[in-house]
């Protein structure tokens, strides 16, 4: 009897995964797919742009949503493979308080630059004049878009989303040929020298994504109630403002519910306020968040980043706790 009492003892306690077994996980089913997406849909747009560079094709400014949303769903990982040569920066570089992708891309355009004759110069280019906001001003800018010569700017479109294809698809390839295996595989001499080290680092990336998406994709266009700045919005030409912060949250979800696993009452209660925030950002009816200079309207914007916040605490001190990692500094840091 007592064997048996034993038994089923044992056979009732909870299966937990190993921080290696939680690592592989995440890299298989969350990381490798995602970045896969990315750089396919990174060739989907610059084979879209050579088919037709027009500012307002549909079949472009699909594709180039299309990729958008791919590289939004692994803007939290900046480590590894996106940190390589800049290339998260080259793909997005935003916040621009300064206004250096206009001003980058009046110049090539007014002076026709040959430099945009080939996507491998153009990797020699400012990264303000690289990646999707570039591309949102050849596409959305009312300006950017109907300037100079026709030809040149057809080129340059279609050079853009060229550079875009090849650092999406350099990025994917890292991560498959080496970086997985890094992450996966820690080493005494590695670049990763313990499980928990690595799931550190995914740790960090799912604090990082949170404050990505509290400090600027939220915050930025909120400014102050008497200073709103609706103009400070990620992607707010192409009204993709509010669908940035609904990927973004979905993904960081699917993060969070894998690195959450061997804690299922913290689980439920990370989904659940993951829910409760994209509830409200499915319901806002405001794309390009112009709704924050009205004193009505930004309250529904300032409730949805208030649940981002309660996410970030959940996640910095019971998931971290849970995990016996810390969040440590980020590629935010210091910007």
């Amino acid at each position: 009897m007592r064997t048996f009492l034993l038994a089923c003892t044992v056979a009732a306690l909870p299966a937990f995964a190993s921080a290696q077994t939680i690592t592989t996980d995440i890299v298989e089913n969350h990381i490798l797919p995602r970045f896969n997406a990315l750089g396919a849909s990174g060739q989907a747009l610059s084979d879209a742009a050579t088919r037709d560079c027009t500012a307002t094709s549909t079949p472009l400014r699909a594709a180039y949503g299309t990729a958008f949303d791919a590289w939004i769903a692994v803007s939290h990982m900046r480590f590894g493979p996106t940190e390589t040569e800049d290339r998260a920066f080259a793909l997005a570089f935003w916040p621009d308080s300064r206004g250096a992708t206009p001003k980058a891309l009046a110049t090539l355009i007014s002076d026709a630059d040959p430099i945009a004759q080939s996507a491998e110069a153009y990797r020699d280019m400012s990264i303000a004049a690289r990646g999707f906001f570039a591309m949102e001003f050849l596409l959305y800018d009312s300006t950017i878009s109907t300037a100079g010569d026709d030809d040149y700017r057809c080129q340059l479109v279609q050079t853009v989303a060229a550079d875009i294809a090849n650092l999406t698809q350099d990025i994917a390839t890292d991560w498959q040929s080496t970086y997985a295996a890094l992450l996966t595989n820690p080493t005494d001499d590695g670049l990763y020298r313990s499980d928990l080290e690595a799931q550190q680092e995914l740790f960090k990336a799912l604090t990082t994504g949170l404050q990505l998406t509290s400090d600027a994709r939220l915050a930025r266009p909120l400014g102050t109630f008497d200073r709103p700045r609706p103009r400070r919005a990620e992607a707010w030409r192409s009204e993709r403002s509010a669908r940035h912060v609904s990927v973004a949250l979905t993904n960081l979800a699917d993060l969070g519910e894998r690195l959450s696993q061997d804690d299922p009452a913290l689980q439920e209660e990370l989904l659940a306020a993951f829910a409760r925030a994209q509830a409200q950002i499915d319901a806002l009816d405001d794309p390009a968040f112009a709704g924050v200079a009205n004193p009505v309207s930004r309250i529904k914007v300032e409730a949805i980043r208030s649940r981002v916040e309660e996410i970030r605490e959940i996640a910095s001190n019971d998931l971290g706790t849970s995990l016996g990692v810390a969040s440590g500094f980020n590629a935010l840091d210091g910007d």
